[in-house]
Formats: structure tokens, C-alpha cells, sequence
């Protein structure tokens, strides 16, 4: 799928030294501030924080907004206890994904972070299935801001009184769920929230703390095998082939759009396509782009969905590739050489 572009606005924090702003979906933000691999190592470190607010924000309000939610998403929502976070998905009828839902309730509103212009979408949606029910979607993208921070907790020491944060749950077990990649998972331990702050509010949310740009984060994203939506999904990704059970969909929670794809998949037979884990030739200047064809043996098999360069590890990419390809086969993108390491297994 592709994901359309944010809307226009500028982000504060490109007036920090050395702020060079993104384009498309990442406008509006910088990808890095002179430095984008120690930018990474801090990070790493816990010491820096990263401009996210080109991500739309969604609040729902309203007795009935939890039951409601868990009615429509794959993940099990009903009686969520407050500042709980939980990642969901949005299917299609058909199963493919449409919205990757950060959702954390506060006891009172529940507040969904989404990728950069999808918001609208997902509010016209949810105001057409409201029916007779007693909740209140809305876009307040123009009111609240998100900042990305590697803590992975909820809540943090100094975090001012009555905001709300989603902590990624990734790459744990969420609930009555299934893994398709190993067991032993690279990014164990993998620390990562959204902090959602008033826009007003968000220079000082950052304080005195470094900044890192989009690109060190996307590299620690790729490390970590994240499936991000519109990069690694298109019109006919189903959860499966990215790995995406494991922290969004509960699979004994009962019916949802798109529910009869994930149990049938699940339960009969395998995924069409699955994602791949890529270290890249570098001996080179330039790495191809996302979207480029993988090859094997001259023949197209699939194509790269993010390309980052790693700090420690060098070039590396998340590629989607069809189920049957040989595990231990040498890839190509245009020129350059990859290695694969398996995520979804075949």
C-alpha cells in the first residue's frame, strides 16, 4: 500500500542545530541532526529521544470505546486496564492490513498513535461503525504531538502528570497468540515507547536530551526485524507473512473483519510471501532503494521494503520475498549481494 503524505507542518525541533527535515512520509521531521550513527548509539544508550510528530494521533472516548475496539481490531481490548498498552491491526474483509493501532487507555480516552496521514482515514471509518453505541472518535493530530523515547515502561521518572505513552510491546508474545519467526528473537529486551504531549509541550518534553533522527531510528527498527505499516506492507500483506501475530492479534478472541484470513491461514495452511532479514554488500557507495526488486538468479522473488544503515552492523534491509524461496540462497538487489537470516519461517 502506499501511505499518503502527512499534512503539512513543521516540527519545532528542526530549528535544533544540525536538522536536516525528511520528505513524504517522513516530512515535516528531521531525519538526523548531522550525525546519524551516533545518533543510533545514543539511542542505544537511552539517552536521546526522536521527533515523531508527523505520526497522526486518534482519541476515542466514551463508556463504550474499549468493547468497541475490540469488536473491529484483532487484538483483545475488552476490559483493558488503564495505562495498559496494546498494538491492534485494522484487516479488510479479506484480511489484509489497513491500520497499525499504538493504543493506550488512560481510564478515560483511549489514545491511538498511527502512521503520518493515515489518522483521517481511520476516524471516517470509525464513524461510520458507531451505530447506537456511546463513543467518540477524533483526529487531534493538530493538538497532540508524539516523541519517540527507548524506555520501556509506560511510565518514566519526570514525566509530567496526566500524559499518556504506549509502550511497544515488541518483539514479546502478546496474549492468546502464535510467533512465524524463531523463538530466540534479536530484539529481546528491546526497549521503545511513544510519549503523546501537547504540541505546545513538546520542545520541553525533549529538554536538554540529545535528538536522533528518523534514519537511527529506522536503522534500530530494521535491526530489530519491526514490520512498520506502508513500508513493510502493501495492498495484500496479510499479519502472517510479517511476523505481526505476535504482538497484535489475539486468535481465540472472537469475530472481527478480517478474522477468517488470519484463523484459516493460521490454522490451514502457510503464508504466500514472508519477510526477510537483509545484510547488504557495502563494499560500494550507494545501497538500493526501498522498493527495489530481490533477485535470485536473475528471477524477481521480491522486493526490498526498508533499507537502513546499522552502526554496528553495517547496511541492512527488510525484504519481502515469496514463501518457497531457498533459505540459504544468496539474494541480489540490482548489483548488490544479501544475505538472508529468516524472520517468517517457510
Amino acid at each position: 500500500m502506499t501511505v499518503p503524505a502527512p499534512p503539512p507542518a513543521t516540527s519545532p525541533l528542526l530549528a535544533r542545530a544540525g536538522a536536516v527535515a525528511g520528505d513524504g512520509v517522513e516530512g515535516g521531521i528531521a531525519i538526523h541532526y548531522g550525525d546519524p550513527l551516533r545518533e543510533q548509539r545514543l539511542l542505544v544508550e537511552g539517552l536521546a529521544a526522536v521527533d515523531l510528530s508527523h505520526r497522526d494521533v486518534v482519541t476515542v472516548t466514551g463508556p463504550d470505546r474499549l468493547s468497541w475496539l475490540h469488536s473491529m481490531t484483532t487484538q483483545h481490548l475488552a476490559g483493558l486496564a488503564a495505562w495498559t498498552s496494546r498494538e491492534s491491526l485494522v484487516l479488510s474483509p479479506k484480511g489484509h492490513i489497513e491500520h497499525d493501532l499504538h493504543l493506550v487507555d488512560d481510564g478515560e480516552t483511549t489514545w491511538i498513535t498511527l502512521e503520518p496521514g493515515t489518522g483521517a482515514a481511520l476516524v471516517e471509518w470509525l464513524a461510520k461503525m458507531r451505530f447506537m453505541l456511546r463513543v467518540e472518535p477524533e483526529l487531534v493530530t493538530e493538538r497532540y504531538a508524539v516523541l519517540g523515547e527507548p524506555i520501556g515502561r509506560e511510565f518514566a521518572p519526570g514525566d509530567p502528570a496526566g500524559v499518556a505513552a504506549w509502550r511497544d510491546p515488541w518483539p514479546d508474545l502478546v496474549g492468546d497468540t502464535a510467533a512465524y519467526g524463531p523463538v530466540e528473537h534479536p530484539a529481546t529486551g528491546r526497549a521503545w515507547r511513544e510519549l503523546i504531549v501537547a504540541r505546545e509541550d513538546l520542545e520541553a518534553a525533549v529538554g536538554d536530551r540529545p535528538l536522533a533522527g528518523m534514519w537511527a531510528a529506522e536503522a534500530l527498527r530494521v535491526a530489530a526485524w519491526r514490520p512498520r505499516l506502508g513500508f513493510e506492507t502493501d495492498h495484500r500483506t496479510i499479519a502472517h507473512e510479517v511476523d505481526w501475530l505476535r504482538t497484535a492479534v489475539h486468535l481465540h478472541k472472537g469475530c472481527y473483519r478480517g478474522q477468517e484470513t488470519i484463523a484459516r491461514v493460521h490454522n490451514l495452511g502457510r503464508p504466500p510471501r514472508r519477510l526477510v532479514f537483509l545484510h547488504l554488500d557495502g563494499s560500494g557507495h550507494t545501497l538500493p532503494e526501498r522498493g527495489a526488486a530481490i533477485e535470485l538468479d536473475g528471477r524477481p522473488v521480491g522486493h526490498l521494503t526498508s533499507v537502513a544503515r546499522h552502526y554496528e552492523d553495517g547496511p541492512i534491509a527488510l525484504g519481502m520475498i515469496k514463501r518457497n524461496t531457498p533459505v540459504d540462497a544468496v539474494l541480489h538487489a540490482g548489483d548488490i549481494s544479501a544475505a538472508q537470516t529468516v524472520i517468517v519461517t517457510p
